[in-house]
């Protein structure tokens, strides 16, 4: 009896030893924090660390930089990686370094050069206004001038003003020259025009009038010889630019100027010639002088008294012309700006070399010549 009430007491102390223990496990593990538990778990199962790695990304390049980028080569990277022990940053080596820096001051520039300003020159609009027909010397005449306003710095405007009608062979040559034109065409009846070229420019004082074109306007016929310091000094006109034309007559084997005399820019004077025997205003020829676009459709920008359309009138007598139109522009010497260092250069030849009585074929085609040449006999 004894034994075994004694072996009954020991079991009971030991189970109820266990259920303490357990009882005290659990009431530890549930004052501890859930997030220490996972943190001693990990150190438990992983090996402790001694360093940690952050991802730095540089800030990227602007779009339109992206492509001068890739001329600096591809030896810089734009994510970076820096690896830090500790308190202390380990970078990399001193000739990534270096590398880096070059790259870093190649692109920035590259970005700087772009940058910069462009070189830009603005330049004032040339309007160059020329009447056209159908005639022998055609074809040569506008490929010649073609040629001399290629040379020239756009912008450029050439207005090709053909009479009676826009013929195909004269556009076929304006759409070769490179140049910047219209075509345009004057059908007023010939029986009842006494100068076709005052109407074929008329029609080009219309267009631009019409589209408000802003440039210098200058009248160039295809049958005289220009230097290109001409439409250098064309685009310093600001009102009415004018300057002095040889005249060259081939029958009289002599040449005369006309034109004005200046003192600098101002004009003091006129050449006068034998070909004008009457009084005129202003001595001048169609070809010496250029004038402000905007006058024509803005006549309150120049304090114009009318505003009326300015239009070279047919009614004047030869050689008279021109003084009559410059007059609708013009008050008087004072509005206007004399060109050519101080009028003393000739930049304009007027040349006559008209053919009379020369037979050309239809549609300028040297095919359609029947001409025969004779055979000679070699000895």
């Amino acid at each position: 009896m004894g034994t075994s009430s004694k072996k009954k007491v020991q079991v009971w102390k030991r189970a109820l030893l266990h259920f303490l223990l357990c009882f005290l496990v659990g009431v530890l593990t549930g004052l501890t924090p859930f997030n220490a538990m996972i943190f001693s778990t990990n150190l438990s199962y992983n090996k402790p660390k001694t360093r940690r790695e952050f991802a730095i990304e540089v800030k990227s390049i602007p779009t339109n930089a992206q492509q001068d980028f890739s001329q600096v080569g591809n030896r810089g990277r734009l994510i970076e990686t820096i690896r830090i022990e500790g308190s202390e940053a380990r970078m990399e080596s001193e000739e990534r370094e270096n590398e880096r820096n070059s790259t870093e001051t190649d692109l920035y520039s590259v970005l700087s050069t772009r940058a910069r300003p462009l070189d830009f020159v603005p330049r004032k609009l040339l309007i160059i206004v020329t009447p056209t027909y159908n005639h022998p010397f055609q074809a040569l005449y506008l490929n010649r001038l073609a040629h001399t306003l290629g040379l020239v710095p756009p912008p450029l405007l050439w207005i090709v003003v053909e009479m009676p009608t826009q013929s195909m062979e004269t556009a076929q040559i304006l759409r070769k020259t490179g140049v910047m034109y219209r075509h345009l065409v004057c059908d007023k009846n010939l029986t009842e025009v006494k100068d076709r070229s005052v109407h074929q420019r008329n029609v080009a004082l219309g267009h631009i009038e019409q589209h408000q074109l802003d440039g210098i306007v200058y009248f160039a016929d295809d049958n005289n010889v220009y230097t290109l310091e001409l439409f250098e000094q064309l685009r310093e006109i600001k009102r009415f630019g004018t300057w002095p034309v040889s005249w060259i007559a081939h029958n009289k084997k002599k040449a005369f100027l006309e034109g004005p005399v200046c003192n600098s820019t101002k004009v003091i004077g006129w050449h006068t010639n034998e070909r004008k025997k009457r009084v005129c205003r202003f001595h001048l020829s169609m070809l010496g002088f250029a004038f402000n676009s905007t006058i024509l459709w803005d006549p309150l920008k120049w304090g114009r008294p009318t505003v009326e359309h300015i239009r070279q009138l047919d009614t004047g007598k030869d050689g008279v012309q021109e003084t009559q139109f410059v007059e609708q522009v013009v008050e008087d010497e004072s509005q206007m700006e004399g060109l050519a260092d101080g009028c003393s250069k000739i930049m304009v030849w007027n040349l006559h070399l008209e053919a009379s009585g020369l037979a050309y074929p239809s549609g300028w085609s040297v095919e359609k010549l029947n001409a025969s040449l004779p055979l000679r006999k070699h000895k």
